[in-house]
């Protein structure tokens, strides 16, 4: 099943010093039972390449294959020209991170302020999104921004940001719901067909939404995988163990729908227990 936990769903016990990126993986495979990380780049906090290389190792001995890798402190966009090429130094070395630790999806933020972008601010972040993705293309993965913050938060910036990327190896971590100055639906709607990975938090998978979500998305063409992702920085442990359940459980039911549709709509079947006849079965 494609699902994964995102990495800032641990981001209280990593304060807290109880858990590092050796401990996410561990928890991964052997407490959540996963083939797959998506790892925050918070966990590791560093680009050392040495330090990479065993975190590599580490996955590879799990066999846990990285889904995404998200990357804060190198969002494109500051106002200080100073500001946007320390980010985009950062960048390169978060890019070199990735594609050692053979990530499918790199997140990197946009930056900015919530309101529409300027022409400048659109020219520079599509150009650095283009060349991120020529970087992601020679080395197997696709690079976005997630709908979290600032200039993302705009269905309209993202919408405009993926037209002037014009790249194939482009597309959004959709948070979904996650949006400002607009409608949530909406918004994922209109950026579902450019959706390369997933976040799923506790007001999705319990807010009623979930299912509907995850039709949007396998309709649009998603075949990317679903992240869970916890925020509360409490009881994590077990808070991710629920989330995770019920987006497995709503992921497996729409598998199944999705199978007996196809398969199982001209079959009839006897209600019932099957070893015995009608007759049987009403004591006759």
């Amino acid at each position: 099943m494609n699902i994964s936990i995102a990495g800032y769903s641990v981001h209280g016990l990593l304060a807290e010093g109880k858990i590092d990126i050796f401990g996410y993986l561990e928890s991964c495979h052997y407490r959540y039972g996963l083939n797959t990380a998506d790892i925050w780049n918070g966990l590791i906090g560093t680009t050392d390449e040495d330090v990479i290389r065993k975190v590599k190792q580490a996955q590879d001995e799990k066999e846990l294959t990285l889904v995404n890798y998200h990357a804060d402190g190198c969002h494109v966009w500051e106002d200080d020209p100073e500001a946007r090429e320390r980010n985009y130094q950062t960048a390169l070395k978060e890019l070199k991170a990735a594609a050692t630790l053979g990530a499918k999806t790199v997140r990197i933020d946009t930056g900015g302020r919530l309101e529409p972008m300027t022409p400048e601010q659109l020219d520079y972040i599509s150009s650095k999104f283009r060349e991120y993705c020529i970087f992601g293309e020679e080395h197997g993965f696709t690079v976005g921004p997630e709908t979290h913050w600032g200039i993302s938060l705009l269905a309209d910036n993202m919408d405009a940001i993926v037209k002037a990327v014009d790249h194939p190896g482009y597309g959004i971590l959709l948070h979904i719901g996650h949006w400002e100055l607009g409608d949530p639906d909406e918004g994922d709607r209109r950026l579902a067909p450019y959706t390369i990975h997933t976040h799923v938090d506790r007001n999705i998978t319990f807010g009623g939404r979930l299912a509907d979500k995850i039709d949007l998305l396998l309709n649009a063409g998603y075949k990317g995988y679903w992240g869970v992702e916890h925020h509360s920085a409490q009881n994590e442990y077990a808070e991710i163990a629920l989330q995770l359940a019920e987006v497995r459980r709503v992921l497996a039911r729409k598998l199944w729908d999705r199978q007996n549709a196809e398969n199982l709509s001209s079959k009839k079947f006897k209600e019932g227990n099957p070893l015995l006849t009608e007759a049987q079965e009403n004591n006759l």
